[in-house]
């Protein structure tokens, strides 16, 4: 089954009397444990479809599905929980400036209900499989930009999530960590049968991806002719 699925998805805004088509008719499904990279210059749509798959938008046609339910149907309450159990990770990293590598990674737990011991067990964990551990007691601001970009990843996979959508995460960082923090997330998604999303403006994203697409002027292409590369051991910064 897969983990996600758009079915002819569009979506239109009107700007200045103007009216444009951000997304415009894309079909995409991803697999748990596929990597899905989308490419697309700024202002192609690829943050609307991110949202369009967050829920956090709706179609005007066309639909979006996540284990076969559509998300049109959800309730406010459904809707949320369905926000909850994604994973996501952005360019900007949305620390909290005095507050811990694990306090940090723990964030969306505490938010979620969990116990406060528990939430920081589970951050504690997923630190440690990101390289982490040591450095679990510092606040961001002691932390290099790869680093922090670790807490991000500990963060949205805490939850364990079914799919993480990711919006240009490498793009605060220098090609090396880049490529390092790229193959951490492929890795991860694949060990664990997590699907993901990663726009992009990365070159390098391709090698680490299942399949690539293309986004402009709202129209989504299928590369046809990529070939992933073998996918490499998870590497630290």
């Amino acid at each position: 089954m897969s983990a996600l699925e758009l079915d002819a998805v569009a979506k239109r805004y009107t700007t200045g009397g103007e009216v444009v088509c951000a997304v415009d008719g894309a079909s995409l499904t991803i697999a748990p444990g596929e990597v899905v990279a989308l490419y697309g210059p700024s202002g192609s749509g690829k943050t609307t479809l991110l949202e369009l798959a967050a829920g956090t938008q709706r179609p005007d046609h066309g639909s979006v599905r996540f284990g076969g339910v559509d998300l049109a149907t959800l309730s406010a309450g459904e809707a949320a929980r369905y926000r909850r159990s994604l994973g996501f990770v952005f360019q900007r990293f949305y620390l909290h400036p005095g507050t811990s590598a694990l306090d940090n990674a723990a964030m969306k737990l505490l938010f979620a209900g969990w116990a406060p011991r528990r939430a920081k067990q589970q951050a504690l964990t997923w630190l440690r499989r990101v390289g982490l551990e040591q450095r679990a007691g510092h606040p961001p601001s002691k932390l290099s930009m790869g680093e922090q970009q670790r807490v991000v990843i500990a963060r949205a996979l805490a939850g364990e999530p079914a799919l993480i959508l990711a919006d240009e995460p490498t793009a605060s960082l220098d090609t090396e960590r880049g490529r390092a923090i790229l193959s951490l997330l492929a890795g991860i998604c694949r060990e664990r049968r997590v699907g993901m999303l990663l726009a992009t403006h990365d070159p390098d994203a391709a090698a680490f991806a299942d399949r690539v697409c293309d986004l402009r002027d709202g129209l989504l292409t299928e590369r046809a002719d990529h070939r992933p590369a073998a996918a490499p051991a998870p590497a630290r910064t």
